[in-house]
């Protein structure tokens, strides 16, 4: 998932309303119009005005960069550190709720040469060019496709049967779902579909520290919920990303 890959992977975000590029556009306005009033405060002797808006157009000017590095650099190198972490044998079958345009499902891919990488996503307008032939044309990219598979199916109804998979990641998307409920529905679906000794590992904006209660409540094992640091900030530290990980117990039936 390193500088090797080969994919086009978008950028993160909420596109709904306004696409990327205009989103875009705006800010690059925003901190124009901020930094000519800077100037011309200045000029005029309003220090005081300058200064503000100075600093109001190096805020969004960084904050965007912190956005910007995180979407195309950050999340791949912390995400390879994660999957390190888990000690995939290479034939467990993944899955990974709301699995985008693959940037997670096929860096997890390329360490199951014996397994089955699976990603399941509505494929809205969360990141740019969002769809499963996205995804699967990056697979292709990424010599993986023979162990890929995609569907399209609502993170809180997994289209699987219980204890049928080994590991289920998910980075970004559970924060999508717009009540707790419907969040906590998404992780007892991960917890219900998971082997007795499976892992989850989800990298999320909010929400994560329900999700690590969650699961010690039903006694799992070696729950661990930790900053993820400056290269997950879309935006600035103020918007840091999160991360649960968890293992199920063996002998575990129920969600």
């Amino acid at each position: 998932m390193g500088r090797d890959r080969k994919g086009d992977y978008g950028i993160d975000g909420s596109f709904h309303t306004v696409p990327a590029r205009v989103q875009a556009a705006m800010i690059v306005v925003d901190c124009a119009a901020l930094a000519a009033c800077s100037i011309i405060s200045l000029a005029r002797g309003r220090r005081a005005v300058a200064a503000l808006t100075g600093l109001s157009a190096a805020g969004i000017a960084a904050s965007a960069a912190s956005y910007g590095y995180a979407t195309r650099v950050g999340k791949f190198v912390v995400w390879e550190r994660i999957l390190d972490d888990l000690r995939l044998r290479g034939d467990e079958t993944l899955v990974d709720l709301g699995c985008g345009r693959g940037a997670v499902l096929l860096a997890a891919a390329k360490r199951l040469p014996r397994g089955r990488a699976i990603g399941v996503d509505l494929w809205r307008a969360d990141q740019t060019g969002n769809s499963p032939q996205a995804t699967l044309a990056n697979a292709e990219l990424e010599g993986v496709a023979d162990r890929v598979e995609v569907h399209t199916a609502d993170i809180t109804a997994l289209p699987f049967a219980d204890q049928s998979v080994d590991v289920v990641v998910s980075s970004l998307a559970i924060h999508n779902i717009p009540t707790p409920a419907g969040r906590r529905q998404a992780l007892s679906e991960a917890v219900r579909v998971l082997r007795p000794g499976g892992r989850l590992a989800v990298a999320d904006l909010w929400g994560t520290r329900a999700h690590a209660e969650h699961v010690r409540e039903l006694g799992w094992c070696e729950v661990r919920h930790r900053n993820l640091g400056w290269r997950m900030w879309y935006g600035g530290p103020w918007v840091p990303t999160r991360l649960v990980v968890a293992t199920k117990p063996l002998g575990h039936r129920s969600g």
